[in-house]
């Protein structure tokens, strides 16, 4: 950005760079492409070795935590909720940061994920490698993602998935399909495989097809965020229980991110490129705080949902 104003996309008809947070009711941030400067670097990745380190986790952060999962399932139970996706931060002080330094290790670490440096002097510098797509969409034809279920990778991706993941999964798959089957056509589901991102393993489905002419990005955007595998099922409870009973505000967390309406002149195309807000943190003087959730449905376990965060939360934690 060439200035230091806040700017915000109106229906995402603009082009340019958008940062949106967690609450679809919430505007997106713009960085306009008029008001952008492009610049290009080579960066040498030294080999880096992702040491084993050993992290304490907080009693009183468990303890919560475990209370909210514990929550979430009874209220999934007595409700027509089939999912929540509740999540928690973790604070982390930090000496002797570097900004380039762990932005190379998230580059080296995660191969397969959309990296990223975001900042702006009235938000802050926010930072993450995220494995999900929102979605990518060139002129009409779009791709996108259901992803969900998480287990550490360990020197393979030939893993054996529980009912749990595997339906947790399908319900993110159904979500997207009938919430795309009105405004697109020629929508194609693929086979569900595993998706390495870093130490951690996903079930991912990809799902393409070709928006309606009286469909726009906006309706797209709309479709999908937030999706079952940030949010919930059905979405707009799912989305109410989380703002009322997690202990903090997500912000920009579990939103979305990336570029509108590019535009190439070689191609004759417009594109937009969108991913969800995963694996990320937020730093502010030398604290920096990582953000990390799961999925609950009623045959979650509230232990072992705290020990899947304990899990996601040491990923991030190596980089820093």
């Amino acid at each position: 950005m060439k200035n230091d104003t806040l700017l915000f996309t109106n229906d995402f008809s603009e082009s340019g760079f958008v940062f949106a947070p967690f609450d679809s009711e919430q505007k997106a941030i713009l960085f306009p492409l008029e008001n952008s400067e492009f610049i290009t670097e080579k960066l040498f990745l030294d080999a880096f070795i992702d040491q084993e380190k050993t992290f304490f986790a907080d009693e009183a952060a468990k303890e919560n935590h475990i209370k909210l999962v514990d929550k979430t399932i009874k209220e999934i139970k007595k409700n027509d909720l089939k999912k929540v996706v509740v999540s928690r931060t973790e604070q982390l002080e930090i000496t002797d940061f570097s900004l380039l330094a762990v932005y190379q290790k998230l580059l080296q670490n995660y191969t397969n994920a959309f990296v990223y440096v975001w900042f702006h002097p009235k938000v802050g510098l926010w930072l993450g490698a995220t494995p999900e797509t929102l979605l990518e969409i060139e002129n009409s034809v779009f791709t996108t993602m259901s992803l969900a279920g998480t287990q550490l990778y360990k020197d393979t991706v030939d893993v054996v998935w529980k009912s749990k993941e595997l339906n947790e999964q399908q319900l993110v798959t159904d979500f997207i399909e009938n919430q795309l089957s009105g405004i697109s056509s020629q929508l194609k589901i693929d086979k569900t495989e595993t998706a390495r991102a870093g130490s951690l393993l996903h079930l991912k489905t990809k799902v393409t097809g070709v928006l309606n002419q009286k469909s726009t990005l906006k309706t797209l955007v709309s479709a999908l965020h937030p999706t079952p595998a940030v949010c919930g099922m059905p979405r707009e409870k799912a989305k109410k229980f989380i703002l009322e009973n997690e202990y903090y505000k997500r912000s920009f967390y579990t939103g979305f991110l990336g570029e509108i309406n590019i535009k190439s002149l070689k191609f004759k195309t417009q594109s937009s490129s969108l991913f969800v807000n995963l694996r990320c943190m937020n730093i502010n003087k030398n604290n920096a705080s990582i953000f990390i959730g799961g999925g609950i449905t009623k045959d979650s376990n509230a232990a072992k949902e705290w020990e899947e965060t304990v899990s996601k939360s040491n990923v991030m934690k190596r980089v820093l």
